[in-house]
């Protein structure tokens, strides 16, 4: 093997490396220092303003570091992202997404270039998969951290009804259920309370919450409360019916889901053999895989064959897909 692909793949393979570390090391302890007594003069100033800016930026996470500016100019709607990365329950910022995608995306370029893809085909698979795996890896963390939410969030209602029914004020029946009840959904009540103890209103401070979240379940507890308060009547009665409509819900979900696992598994399965193969045949004789990008006859049958999969994988998603 000649010695030139070795010290680029070993090169790229240590700049990955660095890379990685830098983005998952988290702040150094000078600057960590810095920003603690930064936060410590505003925490005890006499300016109520700056008390108050300082304690809403404690709450929302709204420090920006320079490798989040930087990543937020390359990288396609990064408010978008950085919703997404905070719906992970995560402490991850759009700087270390960034250095992932492009560490991600230099390791399989140069691999698969020493392999003997070609150039530009090597550049576009790493950065299909330098892009792709990170999206993946956020949007898996983000339907974890939803099904959490969701599975334990009737008995936060339930618990807030049992606090109503007593006589406690509803704000005093969050706190309570902010430290009874388990991450995400304590957590997520958590931040309401504080919101509101700096001087929010209920209302702004669920609605950002459930904007944050992204989740239906939510969005039903902040319009009945809502609903609640303009019109009045008997709160605890109809958070009691909304948490009994949320766990029905829920069972409505694992019986789609039970049902269609069959379909999915099938699909996944089907979906992957090709690929698998394709790589199989790839690492046992490379040169005979090489045709399919030389060869215009087997570049048209293979892409063919992706557009028909593809066809196939949206239909089969259509029909396994069930809105509740």
């Amino acid at each position: 093997m000649p010695l030139m692909p070795i010290v680029m793949l070993a090169l790229g393979t240590m700049t990955v490396i660095g890379m990685l570390l830098f983005a998952f090391a988290g702040p150094s302890a000078a600057r960590a220092s810095s920003r603690r007594l930064v936060a410590l003069r505003e925490r005890h100033s006499t300016s109520p303003a700056m008390a108050v800016e300082a304690q809403m930026r404690r709450i929302t996470g709204k420090n920006t570091s320079k490798a989040d500016e930087a990543a937020m100019r390359f990288l396609p709607r990064p408010a978008e992202l950085k919703k997404r990365l905070v719906r992970t329950g995560k402490s991850w910022t759009v700087g270390q997404y960034g250095l992932a995608t492009l560490g991600i995306t230099l390791f399989i370029a140069l691999t698969l270039m020493v392999k003997g893809l070609p150039t530009l085909l090597a550049l576009l698979t790493g950065l299909a998969i330098g892009a792709g795996l990170p999206h993946l890896v956020v949007g898996f963390l983000i339907k974890r951290r939803i099904a959490q939410f969701n599975a334990k969030f009737p008995d936060a209602i339930e618990l807030l009804v049992r606090g109503l029914r007593s006589g406690l004020p509803i704000t005093e029946t969050m706190a309570v259920v902010a430290s009874e009840v388990p991450d995400p959904v304590g957590e997520e009540f958590r931040i309401v309370s504080d919101k509101m103890k700096i001087g929010r209103s209920m209302d702004v401070a669920l609605q950002e919450t459930a904007e944050r979240i992204g989740t239906p379940e939510f969005q039903f507890f902040c319009i009945t409360i809502a609903i609640q308060r303009e019109t009045g009547g008997n709160l605890a009665e109809t958070l009691q019916n909304l948490a009994t409509v949320l766990r029905q819900r829920g069972q409505m979900k694992l019986k789609i889901k039970a049902m269609s696992s069959e379909s999915k598994a099938s699909a996944y399965i089907i979906g992957s053999l090709p690929f698998i193969v394709f790589a199989l045949i790839w690492s046992i004789n490379g040169s005979y895989m090489q045709n399919f990008f030389s060869d215009p006859r087997l570049m048209v049958a293979g892409g063919g064959g992706l557009v028909w999969m593809a066809i196939g994988g949206f239909i089969m998603a259509k029909m396994i897909n069930f809105e509740i």
